[in-house]
């Protein structure tokens, strides 16, 4: 006796990479949405860099970096979240998916890491002759 189709499963490496795919679609089109279709100006330097949904697809984390100051970054944060529902909505329009996931923006911190790090690797000094341990 067989199991009703609802009982199968797909193959587990097409199961992990449906995430993956929908977060990389779902990238290309914020992106579009955020850069071209909202005239807001405070939205002008914004970038999208990644985008994680989670493995229910209801939820999706969009990191984006903004060129500017702290003042700059938390007024592109506020014109975000006021856009958040027209964004989704317009998901919802260009994506076939049974739900449109709830998106939520994130500042993403790692380009301001990676300029720290660099920062602290300049500060290294090298060791000089003078100073090296004789053998």
């Amino acid at each position: 006796m067989s199991l009703p189709t609802a009982y199968c499963r797909l193959p587990t490496g097409f199961a992990m990479h449906r995430p993956e795919r929908i977060a990389d679609t779902l990238r290309e089109e914020i992106t579009q949405i955020v850069g071209y279709e909202l005239e807001d100006p405070r939205l002008a330097m914004v970038t999208v860099t990644d985008v994680r949904v989670a493995d229910d697809l209801r939820d999706a984390s969009v990191f984006v970096t903004v060129a500017g100051d702290e003042h700059e970054h938390e007024l592109a944060f506020i014109a975000l979240r006021r856009a958040a529902p027209y964004v989704r909505k317009q998901l919802g329009f260009s994506l076939n998916l049974r739900h449109t996931p709830a998106l939520h923006f994130v500042r993403d911190t790692v380009e301001e890491k990676a300029a720290r790090v660099d920062a602290l690797l300049g500060k290294i000094e090298t060791p000089t002759e003078g100073t090296k341990d004789a053998e």
